[in-house]
């Protein structure tokens, strides 16, 4: 039985995680063949203050991002 888990920051459209997630199962059943009533997919959303890259938390980066002048 695959097993896929799908991390992402929150603040994403639900119905676009829902598509994204039966997209993720249809993928996994062509590719290895698994029976899609064996295949399970969850994800998981993130605050962006609990999500870092480096040693800067996604809302940091963003706010860096804003205060940059266009």
């Amino acid at each position: 039985m695959p097993i896929v888990h799908i991390s992402y920051v929150e603040g994403r459209d639900e119905e676009a995680i829902k598509a994204c997630v039966k997209a993720v199962a249809r993928t996994v059943h062509e590719t290895l063949g698994a029976p899609l009533d064996t295949i399970r997919v969850y994800a998981s959303g993130v605050p962006a203050m609990h999500w870092a890259v480096g040693d800067r938390t996604k809302d940091e980066l963003a706010a860096a991002q804003n205060m940059e002048p266009a």
